[in-house]
């Protein structure tokens, strides 16, 4: 158990040589403060910052007509309790805008409608960052350049991410000035229960797509020590996601993580950084 434990802080200690002090301790509200307010709506965001978040993270799509607004599915049925289904691309602004995405969650949040890109950003305090996790592909990244551009916000408070490889590429390759982030969770082989992509996989993907970080699922089988030790060989920062259990949380700090995003941006940051939330 001694020896355990002596690992354990000897982890700890050479990570925060690699990270530096306070890297591995942002906490990211998870479309919002999710679990407390509807996810995606200014609700939310002003509940993260309200819970002392470090950061927000919300899901963007381009409208039919040009707009950038904040939805995480492909359609709105979800967050409109069955009473719209509609895909952002074939619709308007208008037809979005018109819709309840606060009712589902609970009463008091109704009225609360679909916002716009610029308007979560205008939540977003000087001392606070916003990573922007595009769900569309590519033929957002002019818009998105636009909106971003005029923002008051300095490029070090925001944080491009996605899943799909050729926006991080382009948004390296257009918007130079804004981190951009890899995202990419895991499967399992049922026959040989190995998981892809694999260490090689996402070293490649990272390398060809420019992308200044990682953004991994917290999956705990997959992200070891040896795992993160090589991505940091490669100067791609580290970034988790979604990690709701305190004791979870505190095994990505101690792995060093820049990033930690959360539904529950308060008891998180209680978790990792102590006293009260």
């Amino acid at each position: 158990m001694m020896r355990t434990f002596a690992y354990g802080l000897l982890v700890a200690a050479c990570w925060t040589g690699v990270v530096g002090i306070g890297e591995a301790q942002m906490i990211v509200a998870h479309r919002g403060a999710s679990f407390d307010a509807p996810e995606n709506t200014l609700a939310a965001f002003q509940e993260a910052w309200k819970q002392k978040a470090d950061a927000i993270e919300g899901d963007f799509y381009l409208t039919k007509d040009g707009h950038i607004v904040c939805l995480h599915d492909k359609t709105t049925e979800r967050t409109t309790a069955g009473t719209a289904k509609l895909n952002p691309a074939e619709s308007t602004l208008d037809q979005l805008r018109d819709l309840d995405v606060g009712s589902w969650k609970h009463e008091k949040y109704a009225g609360e409608r679909i916002p716009l890109l610029d308007e979560v950003l205008a939540t977003v305090p000087q001392s606070g960052k916003i990573l922007v996790e595009i769900k569309c592909g590519p033929e957002i990244i002019e818009p998105l350049r636009v909106v971003l551009e005029k923002s008051s916000l300095r490029p070090e408070q925001i944080v491009i991410i996605c899943f799909n490889e050729e926006v991080v590429k382009q948004a390296r390759e257009k918007m130079p000035q804004f981190k951009a982030n890899w995202l990419t969770s895991y499967k399992q082989d049922k026959d040989t229960k190995m998981w892809s992509p694999n260490l090689d996989t996402v070293l490649e993907t990272l390398g060809k797509t420019g992308a200044t970080g990682w953004g991994t699922q917290g999956r705990d089988e997959v992200v070891t020590a040896e795992f993160v030790r090589e991505i940091r060989k490669a100067g791609i920062e580290c970034h988790v996601w979604t990690v709701d259990e305190p004791a979870q949380a505190k095994r990505y700090a101690t792995l060093g993580f820049d990033s930690i995003t959360t539904n529950k941006p308060a008891e998180i940051r209680k978790a990792v950084l102590g006293g009260t939330p």
